[in-house]
């Protein structure tokens, strides 16, 4: 495991941070940047013990758009059903209403927050990352034998969704986030809580709870850089903390200015796993990761 750089000091000054918390950023996306009108229903719908697949399939196919790529994702070999998926209503049979609803935010994400400029987030590099961690978390469940292992790649997808929150109402103070992050070698989590006084995990988070997603979901993305702090979903927050770690570890070959990021004993211990798994994770994920990000993507974010 590569070890951790000493990263130079840096202290923000107190009139660097803006006056604003997690809850504001995310109550301001909430109104700008708003969840398709069917997500907001197959929310409610969720909570009603009579509603059944149909019914929620009923609700999604009246997005045209929404259901072609829901149905794409499904039907890639990243899932591997052995019979194609015609229906929505199918598709929730096969993957869950949850892990659905986790795949309708994402696909939402995608398109909400494709305007944000480059200098402020490097969106394909974003995207990459976020997918890459979801198949890799969900090759860790499998190898954990966890139920419903799919979930893990919405939560690795979704992990880092409070980075689109921070570029997208706070653009100026990320990119002095990402200058000072270069020029100290200071993680990006570390970075913001000196610039902006929380994190990305925090604003994901908080995020996931306004938008009424599983405890899971919403625990996996608020801890996932530290996984002992949740009180909750031990799991799935341990395997997207190792996930994102493996991810980095994976571009540090591709790209020189991505810091090491270390992996928590705490998760390692939590989930039964060890060191001896990447190199199998890694080849594994190779092709997964092509099929997930051909499916879920619009070509836009391929550089290829």
């Amino acid at each position: 495991m590569p070890q951790r750089r000493t990263p130079n000091s840096y202290t923000a000054k107190p009139q660097d941070k803006p006056k604003v918390t997690p809850h504001d950023l995310v109550s301001g996306v909430v109104r700008l940047v708003s969840l398709p009108e069917v997500c907001i229903r197959v929310n409610e719908m969720l909570e009603d013990p009579k509603i059944n697949a149909n019914d929620i399939g009923r609700v999604i196919s009246q997005d045209t758009g929404l259901t072609a790529r829901l149905l794409k994702i499904v039907n890639s070999a990243f899932y591997g059903f052995p019979s194609r998926v015609e229906t929505v209503s199918r598709a929730v049979t096969v993957i869950g209403l949850r892990e659905l609803r986790g795949l309708v935010l994402a696909a939402s994400a995608v398109e909400a927050f494709s305007k944000i400029p480059n200098d402020v987030l490097n969106m394909v590099k974003f995207w990459r990352h976020s997918v890459y961690c979801g198949v890799v978390a969900k090759i860790l469940a499998q190898r954990c034998n966890v139920l419903h292992s799919e979930r893990l790649f919405v939560a690795g997808l979704l992990h880092d969704i409070g980075k689109l929150i921070i570029s997208h109402r706070l653009p100026n103070e990320a990119r002095e986030i990402l200058r000072l992050q270069k020029e100290t070698g200071l993680t990006d989590i570390e970075m913001e809580r000196q610039v902006l006084g929380f994190d990305h995990a925090m604003v994901g988070g908080e995020l996931l709870k306004v938008w009424q997603m599983p405890k899971t979901l919403m625990s996996a993305v608020r801890f996932h850089h530290e996984p002992q702090e949740s009180d909750d979903a031990l799991i799935d927050v341990s395997l997207v903390h190792i996930a994102n770690g493996l991810t980095f570890i994976a571009e540090q070959g591709l790209d020189a200015e991505i810091g090491n990021h270390d992996i928590g004993l705490y998760a390692w211990q939590t989930t039964g796993l060890d060191q001896s798994i990447m190199d199998d994770v890694f080849k594994e994920a190779g092709d997964l990761f092509t099929e997930a990000l051909e499916s879920i993507l619009p070509r836009s974010y391929r550089p290829y």
